[in-house]
């Protein structure tokens, strides 16, 4: 099995030199232990997966951390949070760095640990699925922000990604590139084994209640979130939808896009997008089984979107960044024009919004970027140039603040 290098092993490998515990999170299967296993090979490993791993740690933490003495790994940490406290002293009665790595997959509890227990203590690093950078071995490792500085860089290390609808359909789990895997087993087992296994930890409901909602909210991909729909269609109420979308998002399996909201844009829609981390996943739970079909699907649009706001959000966690209160979209009613009015994201960084489009387009037009001038209203920041992440074979600037980029560019 080939190893593919992550783009996040020097930051990770910075941190642990500097932090007496560093956290992993991130969904299963993304890499987590196959990272630490080549980068940090010298560290002792438990896996919390083990029921008497689970144990030992739980009744006789003494015994179990003479039996896995530090440095070490624990894998899935969050399946049993009261060794943190433990974790804590061994921590505080130590001058040594590196004493600890914890990985684990549902990020909000973790964090809530942390938060009792490794206050101050922790270092923590979010991996995600492969990029297109890693999976081409482009060494570019800066977040997606198209400012002169940026483009200037990243036109050095441009690759053309080939096959760009099969890596789309084939998602960016690990394994589906390290070997042969059939596409349509490794998705079955995927459901099966860990999305029912992990979340039905978290939430009751049958495989049968719980596979129609995961492929309801799948079929709504980069699209306005909208409970009441997904209620209606699941059979369960509201409140329970809003619960279980919740539990995906905190096992990394959904990201919630927020809208941008100033007082400036006082007819902007507070409704939150849903997009899956991974479109293979998507693709498989709404039964795109090959990269043809989906390419030629009403849903494309959909899913190119999906891959895309997926790769930038990579290109801060890889950096080892935040995105949270970065990233963000616009849909509203502030343009003097009778309908709503969108930007696909805003991104905002040192006081600067700059506007994307996504387009499944090879031609991009300048009408394309017609919205943006929506963000001149936010008068404490500015706008910078406007983007178009598109199908185009090369940069091309459509106005003097608008440019249509390759999404080599990402």
């Amino acid at each position: 099995m080939s190893y593919i290098e992550r783009a996040i092993s020097p930051i990770l490998k910075k941190r642990v030199e500097s932090s007496k515990c560093v956290l992993i999170t991130g969904a299963r299967q993304v890499g987590k232990s196959t990272l630490v296993k080549h980068e940090f090979p010298e560290y002792n490993r438990a896996n919390f997966d083990d029921r008497l791993t689970r144990l030992q740690a739980k009744e006789e933490p003494k015994l179990f951390f003479m039996n896995h003495p530090c440095p070490l790994f624990i894998d899935e940490v969050q399946k049993e949070n009261s060794i943190l406290e433990d974790i804590k002293q061994i921590v505080d009665d130590s001058e040594d760095r590196g004493l600890f790595i914890l990985s684990g997959s549902q990020k909000l509890e973790l964090m809530k640990g942390m938060s009792e227990s490794l206050a101050g203590r922790v270092s923590i690093s979010e991996l995600s699925g492969l990029s297109l950078r890693e999976i081409h071995n482009v060494k570019f490792n800066r977040h997606f922000v198209p400012t002169d500085e940026y483009l200037k860089a990243r036109e050095k290390e441009i690759k053309k990604y080939d096959s760009l609808w099969e890596t789309i359909h084939k998602g960016s789990y690990p394994e589906l590139y390290d070997v042969e895997r059939d596409w349509q087993e490794y998705y079955s087992s995927y459901v099966s084994t860990y999305l029912e296994r992990d979340i039905n930890e978290l939430i009751s409901a049958d495989s049968i209640t719980f596979t129609k909602f995961l492929t309801s909210v799948a079929a709504r991909t980069g699209e306005m979130l909208n409970y009441a729909n997904v209620a209606g269609e699941v059979g369960v109420s509201e409140p329970t939808i809003k619960s279980w979308i919740s539990i995906l998002e905190r096992t990394g399996i959904v990201y919630l896009l927020q809208p941008y909201s100033t007082s400036a844009l006082s007819r902007a829609i507070k409704t939150p997008k849903i997009y899956f981390r991974d479109t293979g996943l998507a693709c498989y739970l709404t039964r795109w089984l090959t990269a043809d079909a989906l390419k030629h699907s009403a849903v494309a649009g959909n899913m190119f979107e999906t891959f895309v706001v997926s790769e930038i959000l990579k290109s801060y966690t890889n950096e080892g960044k935040d995105y949270k209160f970065n990233i963000f979209y616009y849909r509203g009613k502030d343009k003097n024009t009778f309908g709503e009015n969108e930007i696909d994201l805003v991104i905002e960084e040192d006081g600067v919004l700059y506007p994307i489009e996504i387009k499944m387009s090879g031609n991009p037009k300048a009408e394309m970027g017609a919205t943006n001038q929506v963000l001149d209203k936010v008068q404490e920041k500015t706008r910078g140039m406007g983007v178009i992440l598109c199908l185009i074979d090369k940069k091309t600037y459509l106005r003097e603040n608008l440019v249509a980029l390759p999404i080599e560019y990402i």
